[in-house]
């Protein structure tokens, strides 16, 4: 197949998700929807900051938003976006390990 729409959707995704705060976000929704100012208060980042990371994750497929009143709420638009950053992590800690393997091994 000569399509590589998917390859470039897939790296989109990633890029949207190559950003610490990004995780970190991911992390403190993985129970549960919050609204912004919930989310700013777990993370502790600033609003303006927050607001784009937020757009971000929205704009690609990471999060859905949903308005209520003057409350606007964020949450996983997939329980998947969890499992995928928690297969990285595992990945991250293998590296580590092996990592500190060689330098026990010196």
């Amino acid at each position: 197949m000569d399509d590589k729409t998917i390859y470039k959707l897939h790296a989109d995704v990633c890029k949207a998700l190559a950003h610490a705060i990004r995780i970190e976000i991911i992390d403190v929704l993985q129970y549960r929807e919050m609204n912004f100012g919930q989310i700013s208060d777990k993370t502790g980042v600033a609003k303006s900051s927050l607001s784009q990371h937020l757009s971000v994750m929205v704009e690609k497929g990471i999060l859905t938003q949903r308005k209520e009143g003057l409350y606007t709420f964020f949450k996983l638009s997939t329980p998947k976006v969890v499992e995928a950053c928690q297969l990285m992590r595992e990945v991250l800690i293998e590296r580590l390990h092996k990592n500190n393997e060689i330098l026990n091994k010196l």
